[in-house]
């Protein structure tokens, strides 16, 4: 769900259960759930997020600005960075001759496009035709928010920097895109068939969540 706070747009994941209250969370990599009682509406959901939206923006920028904040790269050949999951030298992933920093970081970012492009490209046809669904169209993105989304037209975008995660990381996003092809919203039938095709999916989650901060340029 897209809704509108202030400046800026804001994407919220709902999960629906059994519980009684409605709450509001949002993750270290800047992703927000909303968790609500099976039945609430959409109206509901929104008031409750414009209710708290200076919260909720002002903890957006406060992550940003610890984003910006992390230890800049090293942009030697000797340097490191993570791709599939693994730290490799960064002469071992782009031709490191570059006249400055700035070119070596986009020539980096172009290796990242086209590596995550590949893997999930290849990727999802095995998923797909387990879960039965096709995606009308794939695009990999740039995002600070979002590791992929689906959208109404199941239009799917992949962030480019999932090619720093390891591949069973990449096919849990996957997964849980493909899934919503089937279930738009994050409830009970969403997460079991997210779960019949990997059962340890909330490992997953959990590692973009620790360590998402750390995928970065």
């Amino acid at each position: 769900m897209e809704i509108q706070l202030e400046q800026r747009t804001i994407d919220v994941h709902v999960a629906y259960g059994a519980g009684k209250k409605l709450s509001i969370h949002i993750e270290p990599n800047g992703f927000i759930t909303v968790k609500a009682p099976n039945g609430t509406s959409d109206e509901q959901i929104l008031r409750a997020v414009r209710q708290h939206g200076q919260a909720i923006t002002a903890q957006l920028d406060r992550l940003e600005k610890a984003r910006e904040a992390l230890q800049m790269k090293d942009y030697q050949e000797e340097g490191k960075f993570l791709h599939l999951g693994q730290y490799c030298l960064l002469s071992d992933l782009i031709n490191t001759t570059a006249r400055n920093e700035e070119e070596l970081r986009q020539r980096l970012k172009k290796f990242y496009f086209a590596s995550c492009k590949k893997v999930v490209l290849e990727r999802i046809l095995i998923y797909q035709k387990q879960l039965k669904v096709t995606p009308k169209s794939i695009e990999i993105v740039e995002s600070s928010t979002k590791w992929g989304s689906c959208s109404s037209k199941k239009q799917l975008t992949f962030n480019y920097r999932l090619a720093m995660a390891p591949i069973e990381v990449i096919d849990y996003v996957i997964i849980h895109e493909l899934c919503h092809l089937a279930h738009m919203n994050h409830d009970r039938s969403f997460w079991r068939l997210v779960g019949s095709i990997m059962p340890d999916y909330k490992e997953k989650e959990a590692y973009l969540a620790r360590y998402g901060q750390a995928m970065t340029l």
